[in-house]
């Protein structure tokens, strides 16, 4: 495949990921290709088993891993919660990321966008703790994906945890770890809703060189019971539009770079 060509893929793929779905008509008038050109690479993308050709153009391939949960309100109900949003931070943070580089990925349905934003990338090592991260991305030949071990202890979460998880992340360095929060707070720091998974998220924390939270704006502010780790942990915040200038203002004055979407 030419670069030419590499290219092109490559932003189909962003606007997939953006959007959702496509027509020819979009990507034509978007990457200024002619309709043969545009065919020929969705019908590869297709091939790589990364989009779903559709009448007149293409939409992102729908994974079956949840497909036990169709019917689980409680599930789906989380799963769309701000999928919007969620999309697009996940688009913005996998921008992040480099060739070569060893990452982390938290367990949480904004994480769970960011990995999908990596399909298509290559030379990337994944370390997660969370169980459809690896199943969504454990077909990809340009990623290696390492999984914690642990137990699961809460429906619809995929988080491992326990003294399994934390063991394994002890000899593993991260160059930048993408955490997925139920709060992030300018004064009382990252925190979630249970403690063993907090107590695995910091052990990730704690080896990583960069920490990127990954959360939507109605988790900005919020405090829910248990601590991950202090705001001064923090390097990168990456949110959406909906983020107040007040809201941003609190954490760059601690010195975190705010990426709003």
């Amino acid at each position: 495949m030419s670069a030419r060509q590499q290219h092109r893929n490559d932003q189909i793929l962003k606007l997939l990921l953006h959007k959702g779905s496509v027509t020819v008509e979009e990507l034509i008038a978007s990457l200024g290709a002619s309709a043969p050109s545009i065919r020929r690479d969705l019908t590869r993308l297709e091939a790589r088993g990364l989009i779903r050709r559709t009448h007149g153009g293409a939409a992102l391939v729908q994974e079956l891993l949840y497909e036990p949960f169709r019917y689980d309100t409680a599930f789906q109900t989380r799963e769309h919660r701000f999928v919007k949003e969620k999309r697009h931070i996940g688009v913005a943070a996998a921008e992040l990321i480099e060739e070569n580089e060893t990452i982390g990925l938290t367990a949480g349905t904004t994480t769970t966008w960011v990995a999908r934003s990596l399909r298509h990338r290559s030379n990337i090592t994944i370390v997660t703790n969370a169980v459809n991260i690896g199943m969504e991305l454990c077909n990809m030949p340009g990623l290696k994906i390492h999984l914690t071990g642990g137990y699961l202890h809460w429906p619809w979460s995929f988080s491992l945890v326990g003294a399994a998880a934390i063991n394994f992340l002890g000899d593993r360095f991260l160059d930048k770890l993408f955490l997925s929060v139920s709060g992030i707070d300018a004064s009382r720091g990252t925190t979630t809703n249970e403690s063993d998974e907090a107590l695995t998220f910091r052990a990730m924390v704690k080896q990583a060189k960069q920490v990127i939270v990954v959360a939507d704006s109605s988790k900005l502010g919020i405090v829910t019971p248990s601590l991950i780790c202090p705001i001064e942990n923090v390097h990168v915040l990456v949110t959406d539009a909906g983020a107040s200038d007040e809201m941003v203002a609190a954490f760059t004055g601690n010195g975190i770079r705010v990426i709003r979407v």
